[in-house]
């Protein structure tokens, strides 16, 4: 094994004390013993990868014991040399496998012992360059720096701010490189856990999420020039999009005419789909606000489906239950305008009043409910007036139309009776007369 040419306790009292050596230019374990100094009685500790010390090895060991200072520089090491050229360095480790050792004697369950190592580079051929702090005691290694890592890999400003790749962090963690800045947060499965790998970075396209695990998909983006607040969660949860100030669980706001809300489907797939939902333990509303009146649409408890505007006033303008009865307020207009009709022809009021009076028109009531109706069966009336697009169900503009044709054919039959009655009234008279 190596020979040691320095108790480590002489190496951190140079080191510690900034001293400096007074005659000698370099120690190693081969040097005759410093003039002055003591007889060795004891024997120095060795770092617990270097092996025990050989009988030769501890008859060569230099023990003082009292403070040592260094006028110049140190050099320990097999291969330091008489003249060596220390340039600036008060202290220089210099041999093929260099280490310091820092062992903890404490023997009390009441202090720290744990035993620390520096070690630089790796030994075996072909070993890794680099700077490393091993825990000794358990034999991990906490902390390691690879030769030619790049400049301010790990800066620590005059502030406490750490710089990765920076001499001038900004922030407490500030990381810097030429091509999109990343954190990579890893589950490893060593708990027991599922693997799961995200990825936290930015570039000039966008901050981003990276989900490393499943294709690298980035399920959340921002994208430079993104307003103030444009996703903001206040404390109670609520999320605000546009305003830091959300009034609602979820309030989106902009001021230049751009707020709009779109649920969009992109299926190739063209079918029925529920694309908005709104769930409430009881009846479920969204209001229509214009600034001046505010309406109020939805369900109530009963399940009836209601329009209201909130004057009020307490009535409700619109009202579906679930048996479809349909219920208003006000008036049911529908358009009639000429300019949207085409195809217009006359027709024979007679020819629709002999066929109302070949319609059978019945009582009855809907499956399912007990209230009466007067009315004819939708099918009867599509065969016989062949109006509509469906022949389960007649639309009120086609009952009106044809009860209007009804009228005029009654009416022109009434003018056409009265035109005789009076015609037989006037002869009566003129017989009566004459008698």
């Amino acid at each position: 094994m190596k020979s040691k040419t320095l108790t480590i306790a002489m190496l951190l009292a140079a080191l510690l004390l900034g001293v400096v050596p007074t005659a000698i230019a370099s120690i190693d374990g081969r040097d005759s013993e410093v003039p002055g100094t003591p007889t060795p009685t004891t024997t120095a500790p060795v770092p617990a990868d270097s092996g025990p010390d050989t009988d030769d090895d501890r008859a060569r060991d230099i023990v003082q014991p009292d403070d040592v200072i260094v006028d110049g520089s140190l050099c320990v090491g097999l291969d330091c040399a008489s003249g060596y050229n220390f340039g600036f360095d008060t202290i220089v480790l210099r041999e093929n496998n260099l280490r310091i050792f820092f062992d903890d004697t404490s023997n009390s369950a009441s202090f720290p012992d744990n035993d620390w190592r520096i070690v630089i580079n790796e030994s075996a051929n072909g070993g890794q360059e680099m700077f490393a702090v091993q825990d000794a005691t358990s034999g991990r290694q906490v902390f390691r720096i690879e030769a030619r890592a790049p400049s301010n890999s790990l800066y620590v400003d005059d502030g406490g701010r750490i710089g990765l790749g920076t001499a001038n962090p900004v922030l407490n963690l500030h990381t810097v490189t030429g091509n999109t800045p990343a954190l990579r947060l890893e589950q490893n499965g060593s708990s027991g856990f599922t693997a799961q790998t995200f990825d936290i970075a930015a570039n000039e396209a966008s901050f981003f999420i990276r989900d490393a695990t499943n294709g690298s998909t980035l399920p959340f983006r921002i994208r430079p020039g993104a307003p103030s607040s444009s996703i903001d969660i206040a404390a109670g949860g609520s999320i605000g999009f546009g305003t830091a100030s959300p009034t609602a669980s979820m309030h989106l706001k902009r001021t230049d005419g751009t707020a709009v809300l779109k649920v969009e489907e992109a299926s190739v797939t063209k079918t029925n789909r529920q694309v908005l939902q709104l769930v409430n333990n009881g009846g479920a509303q969204f209001s229509f606000n214009n600034g001046v009146n505010e309406w109020r649409a939805g369900t109530d408890n009963a399940g009836t489906v209601r329009i209201d505007v909130l004057d009020g006033a307490g009535d409700i303008e619109f009202r579906l239950d679930t048996d479809g009865n349909l219920e208003i307020a006000g008036t049911l207009t529908e358009n009639s305008d000429v300019n949207a009709k085409h195809d217009i022809q006359q027709t024979d009021a007679a020819a629709i009043l002999a066929s109302v009076l070949g319609l059978q028109v019945s009582e009855w009531s809907y499956n399912g409910e007990t209230v009466r109706h007067i009315g004819p069966m939708a099918q009867d009336f599509a065969a016989a007036f062949g109006l509509g697009a469906k022949t389960t169900s007649i639309a009120t503009r086609d009952i009106a139309g044809v009860a209007l044709l009804s009228i005029q054919a009654l009416a022109a039959e009434n003018a056409e009776l009265k035109a005789r009655v009076d015609s037989l009234e006037q002869r009566l008279a003129e017989l009566e007369a004459k008698v």
